[in-house]
């Protein structure tokens, strides 16, 4: 089975300092959604592993961001494509859960789900907390540049094994060629 995980916030779509509220302000990143049909029509199984603090801070229902995920597959379904599943942790950093990345419990949930090891398994993000939580479970972090990854390469917070990429699309392009 080839699986990819991804981060969505900075990697699928546009970041923003004040949270991503509304379908109307998920906003795909250049080439994204392009990046996803390609893996997708290649056989890859797509994850989306994402801190939604978001909901633990009040800014939105769930029914709002399952509407952002529904117009985010919406868009891909214009690209012939589909996400298969979006795991998410609602908490906020003070909250101490074991979801929030850069814990594992989500990247677990995934594993036991599907009954495989994550070793290997391409992670793409945009922090350092992608980079570590990917690392602890075996999986193969890939940094880009695009939402927090410009920033998170001045933090020098990124080990010399990860490879770093523009984008998605880049990031895309990299792992096909394999």
């Amino acid at each position: 089975m080839k699986l990819i995980l991804l981060d969505r916030d900075g990697v699928i779509n546009r970041d923003s300092p004040n949270y991503v509220k509304t379908p109307e302000e998920w906003i795909p990143i250049e080439g994204s959604l392009e990046a996803i049909a390609q893996l997708y029509k290649a056989g890859w199984h797509i994850y989306v592993v994402s801190n939604q603090s978001v909901l633990g801070r009040g800014l939105l229902t769930i029914n709002t961001l399952i509407s952002i995920h529904e117009k985010m597959q919406q868009l891909l379904s214009q690209h012939g494509a589909n996400v298969d599943a979006l795991f998410f942790c609602p908490h906020r950093p003070e909250d101490q859960c074991r979801c929030r990345k850069p814990r594992t419990a989500l990247l677990e949930d995934i594993a036991l789900r599907l009954q495989i090891s994550l070793v290997d398994v391409p992670f793409v993000g945009d922090t350092e907390k992608d980079i570590n939580a990917a690392k602890v479970v075996g999986a193969r972090p890939m940094l880009v540049r695009s939402g927090q990854g410009n920033a998170t390469l001045e933090r020098g917070d990124v080990p010399s094994d990860v490879p770093v990429f523009d984008d998605l699309l880049a990031a895309t392009r990299n792992l096909l060629q394999e």
